[in-house]
């Protein structure tokens, strides 16, 4: 079990962001990226290596292809697979509730945690996680829950070769290994979308790449 600091805050969904952000600055082993763009923190070695291993097990027995929410013509653009993990297995409940110590979000507002599974030669080019306002399918996805405010993801493995995270923006690449996490905000401070969070989930050279990610809302997921 991991030793995090144990507290009873609670940030609801992560906005306005500044009470969390501080919170999460302050747990050991956190480090903020320096940027002015964007608000993007990393844990190496979150979840160990066990716990890591049962969720693997969990997505290649449950997998299927990825989607994307609007369909930009890019047969391409998302090649992995995902699937979607059941909040009252043992396992993703206690990565559930360590998220929920680590950063302070209400886990009233988290989607169900996703697995994703990424072979090699696949990816997920250029994207960022909040629903555009202007998309087709913004109502379907935001009428009831909101917009995402916070991503958590947490890489399971290391890959022998690629599958990097690329913040292009800020020109950032974050290596895969076994445990890591990063959390970000989604949002700017007043609570629109913030186009600096664009990355990409870079080919896998050699190996295969598994992760984890949590989405948090700005009203309770329902």
């Amino acid at each position: 079990m991991n030793q995090l600091l144990t507290t009873a805050a609670n940030f609801g969904s992560g906005y306005p962001s500044e009470a969390m952000v501080a919170h999460l600055g302050a747990q050991s082993g956190v480090q903020r990226v320096p940027s002015p763009k964007l608000t993007l923190f990393l844990r190496r070695g979150f979840l160990s290596p066990d716990l890591c291993a049962a969720l693997i097990e969990q997505i290649e027995a449950q997998r299927r292809p990825s989607t994307i929410s609007d369909s930009n013509g890019d047969a391409g653009f998302r090649t992995s697979e995902t699937c979607d993990l059941d909040r009252t297995d043992p396992v993703v409940a206690e990565t559930d509730a360590l998220i929920t110590a680590l950063t302070g979000l209400d886990p009233a507002h988290g989607e169900p945690m996703q697995g994703q599974r990424y072979a090699v030669g696949q990816e997920f080019k250029g994207h960022t996680d909040y629903f555009e306002p202007a998309g087709l399918d913004y109502l379907k996805y935001c009428s009831v829950a909101g917009q995402r405010t916070w991503t958590v993801m947490i890489y399971l493995n290391q890959t022998e070769a690629g599958g990097a995270t690329r913040f292009k923006t800020i020109d950032k690449i974050v290596q895969p290994e076994v445990g890591k996490l990063l959390a970000w905000n989604n949002l700017r401070p007043d609570g629109t979308p913030n186009p600096a969070t664009i990355h990409q989930g870079m080919k896998v050279r050699s190996g295969v790449k598994y992760v984890v990610t949590k989405w948090f809302r700005m009203r309770e997921w329902k």
